[in-house]
Protein backbone atom coordinates (compact mmCIF):
# COMPACT_ATOMS: atom_id res chain seq x y z
CA UNK A 1 0.00 0.00 0.00
CA UNK A 2 3.17 2.55 0.79
CA UNK A 3 4.64 1.88 -2.31
CA UNK A 4 1.60 2.53 -4.66
CA UNK A 5 1.02 5.88 -2.34
CA UNK A 6 4.68 6.57 -3.08
CA UNK A 7 4.56 6.08 -6.72
CA UNK A 8 1.11 7.13 -7.64
CA UNK A 9 0.97 10.45 -5.05
CA UNK A 10 4.45 11.22 -3.77
CA UNK A 11 6.75 10.82 -6.79
CA UNK A 12 4.67 12.41 -9.36
CA UNK A 13 5.21 16.11 -7.16
CA UNK A 14 8.59 15.50 -5.39
CA UNK A 15 10.28 17.89 -7.52
CA UNK A 16 8.08 20.34 -7.17
CA UNK A 17 8.03 20.02 -3.48
CA UNK A 18 11.92 20.35 -3.74
CA UNK A 19 11.52 23.06 -6.06
CA UNK A 20 8.79 25.56 -3.97
CA UNK A 21 10.54 24.25 -0.61
CA UNK A 22 6.49 23.74 0.53
CA UNK A 23 5.13 21.91 3.04
CA UNK A 24 2.53 18.98 1.48
CA UNK A 25 -0.69 19.26 3.85
CA UNK A 26 -2.60 17.54 1.37
CA UNK A 27 -0.50 14.37 1.35
CA UNK A 28 0.12 14.39 5.34
CA UNK A 29 -3.90 14.31 5.12
CA UNK A 30 -4.07 11.29 2.96
CA UNK A 31 -1.12 9.41 4.64
CA UNK A 32 -3.19 9.68 7.93
CA UNK A 33 -6.23 8.09 6.79
CA UNK A 34 -4.13 5.51 5.34
CA UNK A 35 -2.89 5.02 9.19
CA UNK A 36 0.70 5.80 7.93
CA UNK A 37 1.62 8.12 11.24
CA UNK A 38 2.06 6.65 15.06
CA UNK A 39 2.76 3.41 13.24
CA UNK A 40 3.41 1.66 16.35
CA UNK A 41 0.70 2.87 18.34
CA UNK A 42 -1.65 0.23 20.06
CA UNK A 43 -5.04 -0.28 17.86
CA UNK A 44 -6.48 0.68 21.67
CA UNK A 45 -5.43 3.94 21.66
CA UNK A 46 -6.03 5.10 17.79
CA UNK A 47 -3.11 3.70 15.60
CA UNK A 48 -2.10 0.98 13.56
CA UNK A 49 -0.83 -1.44 16.01
CA UNK A 50 1.90 -3.07 14.05
CA UNK A 51 5.70 -3.06 14.98
CA UNK A 52 8.92 -1.54 14.48
CA UNK A 53 9.92 -3.45 11.58
CA UNK A 54 6.64 -2.54 9.71
CA UNK A 55 7.73 1.01 10.74
CA UNK A 56 10.90 0.22 8.80
CA UNK A 57 9.56 -1.03 6.19
CA UNK A 58 6.89 2.14 5.76
CA UNK A 59 9.75 4.57 6.37
CA UNK A 60 11.66 3.28 3.19
CA UNK A 61 8.80 2.65 0.50
CA UNK A 62 7.80 6.33 1.77
CA UNK A 63 11.44 7.52 1.08
CA UNK A 64 11.32 5.98 -2.20
CA UNK A 65 8.98 8.74 -3.03
CA UNK A 66 10.38 11.54 -1.61
CA UNK A 67 12.62 11.85 1.88
CA UNK A 68 11.32 15.10 3.09
CA UNK A 69 7.65 13.26 3.71
CA UNK A 70 9.41 10.26 4.71
CA UNK A 71 10.79 12.38 7.57
CA UNK A 72 7.23 13.82 8.85
CA UNK A 73 6.34 9.70 9.39
CA UNK A 74 9.63 9.75 11.28
CA UNK A 75 9.11 12.52 13.63
CA UNK A 76 5.59 11.80 14.13
CA UNK A 77 6.54 7.86 15.17
CA UNK A 78 8.84 9.49 17.90
CA UNK A 79 6.54 11.52 19.40
CA UNK A 80 3.13 9.05 19.30
CA UNK A 81 6.00 6.72 21.09
CA UNK A 82 6.72 9.72 23.88
CA UNK A 83 3.06 10.29 24.06
CA UNK A 84 2.20 6.50 24.54
CA UNK A 85 5.17 5.23 26.75
CA UNK A 86 5.57 8.55 28.91
CA UNK A 87 2.53 10.23 28.99
CA UNK A 88 -0.93 9.89 31.26
CA UNK A 89 -4.35 9.00 30.03
CA UNK A 90 -5.38 12.66 30.33
CA UNK A 91 -2.41 13.77 27.73
CA UNK A 92 -2.97 11.01 25.24
CA UNK A 93 -6.77 11.32 24.95
CA UNK A 94 -5.80 15.38 24.10
CA UNK A 95 -3.18 14.99 22.00
CA UNK A 96 -3.12 11.59 20.34
CA UNK A 97 -6.20 11.38 17.96
CA UNK A 98 -5.26 14.97 16.31
CA UNK A 99 -1.39 13.91 15.89
CA UNK A 100 -2.79 10.85 14.31
CA UNK A 101 -5.11 12.65 11.64
CA UNK A 102 -2.65 15.14 10.79
CA UNK A 103 -4.41 17.93 12.47
CA UNK A 104 -2.07 18.72 14.54
CA UNK A 105 1.98 19.36 13.57
CA UNK A 106 4.50 18.69 15.93
CA UNK A 107 7.98 19.17 16.25
CA UNK A 108 10.81 17.61 18.38
CA UNK A 109 12.64 20.65 20.72
CA UNK A 110 15.80 19.24 21.37
CA UNK A 111 19.12 21.14 19.43
CA UNK A 112 20.70 24.41 20.34
CA UNK A 113 23.52 26.39 19.61
CA UNK A 114 25.91 25.20 22.40
CA UNK A 115 23.49 21.46 22.41
CA UNK A 116 23.80 19.34 19.46
CA UNK A 117 25.30 16.00 19.85
CA UNK A 118 26.31 17.12 23.05
CA UNK A 119 22.85 17.38 24.94
CA UNK A 120 24.15 18.32 28.01
CA UNK A 121 24.87 22.25 26.46
CA UNK A 122 21.15 22.91 26.93
CA UNK A 123 20.34 26.50 28.17
CA UNK A 124 16.53 26.03 27.44
CA UNK A 125 14.91 26.59 31.38
CA UNK A 126 11.66 25.36 32.61
CA UNK A 127 10.91 26.92 36.16
CA UNK A 128 7.92 26.37 38.52
CA UNK A 129 5.10 29.46 38.85
CA UNK A 130 2.58 28.43 41.08
CA UNK A 131 0.96 24.91 39.61
CA UNK A 132 2.46 25.59 36.23
CA UNK A 133 6.45 26.41 34.67
CA UNK A 134 7.87 29.54 32.76
CA UNK A 135 9.77 28.39 29.92
CA UNK A 136 12.52 30.57 28.67
CA UNK A 137 15.25 29.26 25.83
CA UNK A 138 15.64 28.75 22.30
CA UNK A 139 16.13 26.18 19.60
CA UNK A 140 17.43 25.70 16.13
CA UNK A 141 17.34 23.14 13.46
CA UNK A 142 13.81 22.37 14.41
CA UNK A 143 11.95 20.36 12.01
CA UNK A 144 8.41 21.40 11.58
CA UNK A 145 9.13 24.75 13.53
CA UNK A 146 7.98 26.67 10.77
CA UNK A 147 4.50 25.19 11.05
CA UNK A 148 3.94 23.08 13.95
CA UNK A 149 1.41 23.38 16.57
CA UNK A 150 2.71 21.41 19.12
CA UNK A 151 6.47 21.25 20.51
CA UNK A 152 7.85 18.51 22.50
CA UNK A 153 10.34 20.28 24.23
CA UNK A 154 13.37 19.86 26.53
CA UNK A 155 14.35 21.86 29.15
CA UNK A 156 16.22 22.05 31.99
CA UNK A 157 14.26 21.94 35.24
CA UNK A 158 17.68 21.80 37.69
CA UNK A 159 20.27 23.31 36.91
CA UNK A 160 22.48 21.65 39.07
CA UNK A 161 21.39 17.85 38.70
CA UNK A 162 23.16 17.60 34.94
CA UNK A 163 21.31 14.70 32.80
CA UNK A 164 18.55 14.06 35.96
CA UNK A 165 17.77 18.01 35.79
CA UNK A 166 16.11 17.64 32.00
CA UNK A 167 12.40 17.36 31.32
CA UNK A 168 10.13 17.05 28.61
CA UNK A 169 7.08 19.59 27.93
CA UNK A 170 4.53 19.94 25.61
CA UNK A 171 4.60 23.62 24.12
CA UNK A 172 1.21 25.56 22.16
CA UNK A 173 3.30 26.81 19.83
CA UNK A 174 0.69 29.38 19.11
CA UNK A 175 1.37 30.66 22.49
CA UNK A 176 2.29 34.11 23.70
CA UNK A 177 5.87 34.41 24.15
CA UNK A 178 6.92 31.80 21.61
CA UNK A 179 8.44 33.11 18.38
CA UNK A 180 9.38 31.69 15.08
CA UNK A 181 12.91 32.09 13.47
CA UNK A 182 12.58 32.31 9.26
CA UNK A 183 12.93 29.24 7.15
CA UNK A 184 16.42 27.66 6.86
CA UNK A 185 16.98 26.84 3.09
CA UNK A 186 18.46 23.37 2.96
CA UNK A 187 20.92 21.87 0.94
CA UNK A 188 18.20 18.80 0.63
CA UNK A 189 14.75 17.49 1.82
CA UNK A 190 13.89 20.83 1.23
CA UNK A 191 10.03 20.21 1.45
CA UNK A 192 10.83 19.43 5.32
CA UNK A 193 10.18 22.75 7.15
CA UNK A 194 13.24 23.47 9.58
CA UNK A 195 13.88 26.44 11.56
CA UNK A 196 14.29 28.14 14.97
CA UNK A 197 11.87 28.64 18.06
CA UNK A 198 12.46 31.17 20.82
CA UNK A 199 10.62 31.14 24.25
CA UNK A 200 10.05 33.96 26.11
CA UNK A 201 8.13 33.68 29.31
CA UNK A 202 6.21 31.12 27.78
CA UNK A 203 3.41 30.11 30.50
CA UNK A 204 3.07 26.50 31.14
CA UNK A 205 -0.22 24.55 32.76
CA UNK A 206 0.74 21.55 34.81
CA UNK A 207 -0.28 19.36 32.44
CA UNK A 208 2.66 20.43 29.84
CA UNK A 209 4.76 18.32 32.45
CA UNK A 210 5.22 15.07 29.49
CA UNK A 211 6.52 12.11 32.24
CA UNK A 212 8.41 12.87 35.33
CA UNK A 213 10.20 15.79 36.37
CA UNK A 214 14.05 15.47 35.93
CA UNK A 215 13.61 12.01 33.31
CA UNK A 216 13.65 14.12 29.64
CA UNK A 217 16.70 13.28 28.97
CA UNK A 218 15.82 9.32 29.28
CA UNK A 219 12.80 9.52 28.04
CA UNK A 220 14.78 11.36 25.06
CA UNK A 221 17.15 8.50 25.19
CA UNK A 222 14.46 5.62 24.76
CA UNK A 223 13.21 6.95 21.33
CA UNK A 224 16.54 7.25 19.68
CA UNK A 225 17.52 3.49 18.79
CA UNK A 226 13.81 3.61 16.74
CA UNK A 227 15.19 7.12 15.70
CA UNK A 228 17.94 5.72 14.06
CA UNK A 229 16.06 2.31 12.80
CA UNK A 230 13.84 5.22 11.02
CA UNK A 231 16.51 7.06 9.35
CA UNK A 232 18.25 3.81 7.94
CA UNK A 233 15.84 2.85 6.41
CA UNK A 234 14.84 6.44 4.96
CA UNK A 235 18.52 6.26 3.54
CA UNK A 236 17.76 2.46 2.46
CA UNK A 237 14.34 4.41 0.46
CA UNK A 238 16.96 7.05 -1.10
CA UNK A 239 19.39 4.68 -2.43
CA UNK A 240 16.79 2.41 -3.89
CA UNK A 241 14.87 4.98 -5.55
CA UNK A 242 19.08 6.10 -7.20
CA UNK A 243 19.33 2.25 -7.93
CA UNK A 244 15.77 2.28 -9.73
CA UNK A 245 16.27 5.20 -11.68
CA UNK A 246 20.14 4.32 -12.56
CA UNK A 247 18.59 0.89 -13.94
CA UNK A 248 15.85 2.27 -15.75
CA UNK A 249 18.33 5.04 -17.41
CA UNK A 250 21.28 2.80 -18.28
CA UNK A 251 18.52 0.40 -20.18
CA UNK A 252 17.44 3.27 -22.39
CA UNK A 253 20.32 5.55 -22.57
CA UNK A 254 22.51 4.67 -26.06
CA UNK A 255 26.12 5.16 -26.67
CA UNK A 256 28.46 3.23 -29.10
CA UNK A 257 25.18 2.12 -31.01
CA UNK A 258 24.32 0.25 -28.08
CA UNK A 259 22.62 0.43 -23.90
CA UNK A 260 25.22 1.71 -21.39
CA UNK A 261 23.66 -1.12 -19.90
CA UNK A 262 25.95 -3.48 -21.61
CA UNK A 263 29.12 -2.00 -20.54
CA UNK A 264 31.12 -3.55 -17.71
CA UNK A 265 31.45 -0.12 -16.01
CA UNK A 266 28.22 0.37 -15.94
CA UNK A 267 27.22 -3.12 -14.47
CA UNK A 268 30.17 -2.94 -12.07
CA UNK A 269 28.26 0.62 -10.84
CA UNK A 270 24.56 -1.07 -10.75
CA UNK A 271 26.03 -4.01 -9.11
CA UNK A 272 27.63 -2.33 -6.48
CA UNK A 273 24.58 -0.17 -5.53
CA UNK A 274 22.06 -2.66 -5.28
CA UNK A 275 24.54 -5.19 -3.07
CA UNK A 276 25.00 -2.52 -0.61
CA UNK A 277 21.03 -0.87 -0.76
CA UNK A 278 20.13 -4.74 0.49
CA UNK A 279 22.94 -4.79 3.15
CA UNK A 280 22.07 -1.56 4.17
CA UNK A 281 18.04 -2.92 4.38
CA UNK A 282 19.00 -5.89 6.17
CA UNK A 283 20.85 -3.82 8.81
CA UNK A 284 17.62 -1.65 9.26
CA UNK A 285 15.55 -4.84 9.48
CA UNK A 286 17.35 -6.41 11.86
CA UNK A 287 17.65 -3.62 14.12
CA UNK A 288 14.00 -3.04 14.02
CA UNK A 289 13.20 -7.04 15.00
CA UNK A 290 15.61 -6.56 17.98
CA UNK A 291 13.76 -3.86 19.30
CA UNK A 292 10.71 -6.08 18.62
CA UNK A 293 11.53 -8.78 20.42
CA UNK A 294 12.88 -6.45 23.68
CA UNK A 295 16.49 -7.39 22.84
CA UNK A 296 19.32 -4.58 23.31
CA UNK A 297 19.17 -2.90 20.20
CA UNK A 298 21.64 -0.10 20.87
CA UNK A 299 24.52 -1.52 18.59
CA UNK A 300 22.55 -2.62 15.89
CA UNK A 301 20.41 0.46 15.38
CA UNK A 302 23.63 2.56 15.09
CA UNK A 303 25.14 0.12 12.81
CA UNK A 304 22.06 0.16 10.90
CA UNK A 305 21.75 4.08 10.75
CA UNK A 306 26.03 4.77 9.92
CA UNK A 307 25.93 1.83 7.09
CA UNK A 308 22.80 3.04 5.29
CA UNK A 309 24.00 6.88 6.17
CA UNK A 310 27.16 6.09 4.44
CA UNK A 311 25.83 4.00 1.90
CA UNK A 312 23.12 6.51 0.90
CA UNK A 313 25.45 9.26 0.04
CA UNK A 314 28.05 6.92 -1.80
CA UNK A 315 25.58 4.87 -4.07
CA UNK A 316 23.31 8.01 -4.83
CA UNK A 317 26.55 9.40 -6.44
CA UNK A 318 27.33 6.22 -8.29
CA UNK A 319 23.43 6.74 -9.52
CA UNK A 320 24.03 10.36 -10.89
CA UNK A 321 27.23 8.69 -12.43
CA UNK A 322 25.32 6.31 -14.51
CA UNK A 323 23.42 9.69 -15.92
CA UNK A 324 26.43 11.21 -16.09
CA UNK A 325 26.37 14.86 -17.10
CA UNK A 326 22.28 14.83 -17.05
CA UNK A 327 22.54 13.57 -13.70
CA UNK A 328 23.78 17.12 -12.67
CA UNK A 329 21.18 19.13 -13.50
CA UNK A 330 17.90 19.85 -11.76
CA UNK A 331 15.18 18.56 -12.55
CA UNK A 332 16.62 14.74 -13.05
CA UNK A 333 15.59 12.80 -9.82
CA UNK A 334 19.37 11.56 -9.07
CA UNK A 335 20.20 14.90 -8.70
CA UNK A 336 17.73 15.41 -5.79
CA UNK A 337 18.42 11.92 -4.50
CA UNK A 338 22.28 12.95 -4.08
CA UNK A 339 21.20 15.94 -2.12
CA UNK A 340 19.00 14.43 0.06
CA UNK A 341 21.40 11.52 1.00
CA UNK A 342 23.93 13.69 2.70
CA UNK A 343 21.63 14.76 6.05
CA UNK A 344 21.45 10.79 6.42
CA UNK A 345 24.70 11.03 7.63
CA UNK A 346 24.42 13.94 10.31
CA UNK A 347 20.57 13.96 12.15
CA UNK A 348 19.30 11.63 14.22
CA UNK A 349 23.24 11.27 15.41
CA UNK A 350 26.32 11.86 12.99
CA UNK A 351 27.82 9.36 12.01
CA UNK A 352 31.21 9.77 13.59
CA UNK A 353 28.92 9.62 17.14
CA UNK A 354 27.66 6.43 15.80
CA UNK A 355 31.10 5.12 15.23
CA UNK A 356 31.48 5.76 18.78
CA UNK A 357 28.06 4.19 20.17
CA UNK A 358 29.35 0.97 18.17
CA UNK A 359 32.74 0.46 19.24
CA UNK A 360 31.83 1.69 23.20
CA UNK A 361 28.87 -1.48 22.57
CA UNK A 362 31.70 -3.61 21.24
CA UNK A 363 34.22 -2.89 24.43
CA UNK A 364 32.19 -3.13 27.13
CA UNK A 365 29.79 -6.01 25.92
CA UNK A 366 32.00 -7.98 23.37
CA UNK A 367 31.43 -8.31 19.80
CA UNK A 368 28.37 -10.99 20.61
CA UNK A 369 26.47 -8.70 22.19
Amino acid sequence: MTRQFADEVIRPVAEELDRDERFPTEIYAQMAQLGLFGICVPEAMGGPGMDTLAYAIVMEELSRGYASVADQCGLVELITTLLVTHGTQAQRDMWLPDILAAKTKVAYCITEPEAGTDVSGIRTTAVRDGEGWRLNGGKIWIHNAPVADLGFVLARTDPEAGHRGMSIFVVDLHADGVARGPKEHKMGQRASQVGPLHFDNVTLPAHALLGAEGRGFHMMMSVLDKGRVGIAALAVGIGQAGLDAAVEYAAQRRQFDKAISEFQGVQWLLADIAKDVEAARLLAHSAAHKIDIGADATKACSMAKCFAGDMAVARSADALQVFGGSGYIKGFEVERLYRDAKITQIYEGTNQIQRMIIARELLAKGADA
